[in-house]
């Protein structure tokens, strides 16, 4: 297995990243911007992040999605630590990250990875997206920020 840069943001896969954020137009808007990574094993993409940069010092992992058939198996924690990796090579201070309020196995993970919790944007799911979210049962409204000091 192996993590590679995407040159084209049209190679992204779409598919895998609405896994992780339903809104397509997000997500095209941030990959216009950003840089996109994938996990591939063999040819086949299994996982992927996007990274965007928010300010000089500030860069923020945008999404996270590991193609179901393979969750469980440490390879979102893997890609985790390479988008830590790769933002400490560029030089950047801190590398953020934002999840639902739903989102628990999330919520630990990025914990599990040293990031700490600095905030919660409010309402952040009922303003930019037009259908609610639920997750584990519960409505996903707030984006739990958090951030890691590299």
């Amino acid at each position: 297995m192996k993590i590679i840069k995407l040159v084209s943001a049209e190679l992204a896969p779409m598919e895998l990243l609405l896994t992780a954020d339903p809104a397509r137009e997000r997500i095209e808007e941030y990959l216009d911007k950003g840089e996109c990574y994938v996990l591939q094993k063999d040819a086949e993409v299994i996982g992927t992040y996007v990274l965007l940069q928010t300010s000089a010092s500030t860069i923020e992992l945008m999404n996270l999605a590991v193609h179901e058939n393979y969750q469980g198996k440490g390879l979102g924690k893997n890609l985790i630590k390479d988008a830590i990796l790769r933002a400490k090579q560029a030089g950047y201070q801190t590398l953020e990250v934002g999840t639902g309020n739903s989102s628990f196995g999330q919520l630990a993970l990025y914990q599990k990875c040293g990031f700490r919790i600095i905030g919660v944007d409010q309402n952040f799911f009922l303003r930019n997206y037009d259908e609610p979210i639920m997750e584990n049962g519960i409505w996903c409204r707030d984006m739990i920020r958090l951030s890691q000091t590299l």
